[in-house]
Parts: C-alpha cells; sequence; structure tokens
C-alpha cells in the first residue's frame, strides 16, 4: 500500500490540563476541538485523541526487550523524516524530556536500521519517534 492516510488513535490521561499543555507546546501539536472530557491533536498530520479517565490505582509498565534495550509495551508513534527526527530530537532535549531510551540509532549496519527514541506523556503513556534513511526499510525482515 503505498498511499497513507491519517490514523485516530484515542488514549486515556488521567490530567487532561497536563497532557494539553505536553502535546501542544512540548510535542508543537496544533489543538482542534475539544470538550471538558477530551481535546484533538493534530498528532504529525494523525489525529490524536486525549479522553479524561481517571487514573487507576495499579501500574502495570511492561516492556520488551529490543536491540538491548527495554521498549515500553504498549507505545505508539510516528515515523518522521530523518532529518526532521533528529530536529525533533534536539528540540526535546532543550525542553528537558525524561528520555525512557535516549534517541540513538536501532540495528545499525542491519535491516530495518532506524534513529529511534522513548518518552512518557505526563499520564504514563509511552510515545516512539523513530526515523529512517531509508524508507524502504520500514517493513523490512
Amino acid at each position: 500500500m503505498s498511499h497513507f492516510t491519517p490514523f485516530h488513535i484515542a488514549i486515556p490521561v488521567s490530567n487532561l490540563e497536563k497532557c494539553r499543555l505536553f502535546y501542544r507546546d512540548i510535542l508543537g501539536c496544533e489543538e482542534g476541538r475539544s470538550s471538558n472530557h477530551w481535546v484533538d491533536f493534530n498528532f504529525f498530520g494523525h489525529q490524536l485523541v486525549i479522553h479524561y479517565k481517571p487514573k487507576e490505582n495499579t501500574s502495570s509498565l511492561a516492556t520488551n526487550p529490543v536491540d538491548g534495550k527495554d521498549v515500553p509495551i504498549p507505545h505508539f508513534g510516528v515515523v518522521l523524516p530523518w532529518d526532521v527526527f533528529h530536529t525533533f530530537a534536539e528540540d526535546l532535549k532543550h525542553k528537558n524530556i525524561k528520555f525512557v531510551i535516549e534517541p540513538y540509532i536501532r540495528f545499525e549496519g542491519l535491516a530495518g536500521e532506524q534513529a529511534t527514541m522513548f518518552f512518557y506523556d505526563p499520564s504514563g503513556n509511552a510515545l516512539e519517534f523513530k526515523a529512517f534513511k531509508d524508507m524502504s526499510q520500514l517493513f523490512a525482515k
């Protein structure tokens, strides 16, 4: 499939205002429609909706090992152009984002070589941003 269409994802957040500021001011996403229970964002051309959900007392942070790192599960994010990824990573460092996995090159010299980084939003949703110098490697085996 060569034609990409925007995805829609709705995620729970325990503090609507903190997450609104995070996605708008830290990640630079344009805010769309909203109510006192949810906010739409233009998430790099896709539709992300944050929905208020009271925080649950149980914490079930899970990870899977990938390339020697503990990758948070579940997570979501966007594949960015190579140069945009590196500019975005530098911007996040200047905004003092606490990375779970600092920006680095994964699978270096192998199929699927990519730049990647992981961090959490204020409600504990894990995000991954990645980039490929060669986009044909996106689904490489």
